[in-house]
């Protein structure tokens, strides 16, 4: 049986609470299935500068909050940045969006995402107040047949 190509883009809106990972695995999930998707590869990519995707561990939540608090070690607020006008906690935002991806690229096989047992994939929020943001998905590889 020969396999069909598919290849598609998505745009996935995410509303934050303002600082903190928000989970997308279920609404990246349901992308997949309803696209039809196989095998392939998927790149989630969000277009923002001061937000970032990561890989983590979807179990204990003690593990987002100690990562905020890192995060917020690595890039204070309260540090002698020269770009303030957007506010005290935006400069800290695009650090922290250097030091994670805008980025990942996701195995998919039979049509959902190859993640380890505890991973989940997030979006980072490093603004304070809430945020609507968007991620462009984009699979490439067969259709579910």
């Amino acid at each position: 049986m020969q396999s069909v190509t598919q290849q598609f883009l998505h745009r996935l809106t995410v509303q934050t609470r303002g600082q903190g990972l928000t989970d997308i695995s279920r609404e990246i999930a349901a992308v997949l299935a309803a696209e039809g998707a196989g095998d392939g590869l998927l790149t989630v990519f969000i277009r923002h500068t001061s937000a970032s995707l990561t890989i983590q561990e979807n179990a204990d939540p003690d593990v987002r909050t100690d990562l905020l608090s890192a995060f917020d070690r690595l890039a204070p607020e309260d540090a002698p940045y020269v770009h303030t006008i957007e506010g005290p906690d935006d400069m800290p935002a695009h650090i922290k969006t250097a030091l994670t991806d805008t980025s990942l690229s996701v195995p998919v096989e039979g049509g959902r995402m190859v993640l380890g047992t505890w991973q989940g994939l997030y979006l980072f929020e490093h603004r304070a107040r809430p945020h609507r943001r968007e991620i462009v998905l984009h699979f490439l590889g067969t259709a579910r047949g």
